[in-house]
């Protein structure tokens, strides 16, 4: 082999090393991406989930007894937080003093998107619980 086939191969060796490192590095951007997109829609669930649960029969928990939860407030109150948060979800009561809040969102690959790769749908899951507590102790 002499000296121009040898800068040859080594440039084509080279350009294989950039390509490769340069899918490395974009999956590994992707992936750090969608696993933040799918913690960022279980907060969100979980938020909401928070806020529905606040909307309780105010009459009930005034006289001491276990809060139970107002439906169309709780549906109202988890909607609208979803809704600035920019994301749909679902709320679902489960019970008189439990409900749970489905998410859904989508995370579009920086780097594999160039590639063809598309959207990602991403969900988030939570269930809320009323308790009364009185001096530490559920009731």
């Amino acid at each position: 082999m002499n000296h121009n086939e040898r800068g040859a191969a080594a440039s084509v060796w080279m350009a294989l090393l950039v390509m490769v490192m340069a899918l490395t590095i974009g999956i590994s951007v992707d992936l750090t991406g969608l696993v933040n997109a799918k913690q960022r829609a279980f907060a969100l669930a979980q938020q909401a989930a928070r806020a529905a649960a606040n909307q309780v029969e105010s009459a009930q928990a005034m006289r001491g007894q276990t809060p139970v939860v107002d439906v169309a407030a709780a549906r109202t109150a988890a909607a609208g937080y979803l809704s600035a948060a920019g994301v749909s979800g679902t709320v679902t009561v489960t019970g008189p003093r439990s409900l749970h809040v489905h998410v859904t969102a989508s995370y579009q690959p920086k780097f594999l998107g160039n590639i063809g790769v598309g959207p990602r749908q991403v969900a988030g899951d939570a269930d809320v619980s009323l308790s009364r507590v009185v001096d530490g102790v559920k009731r």
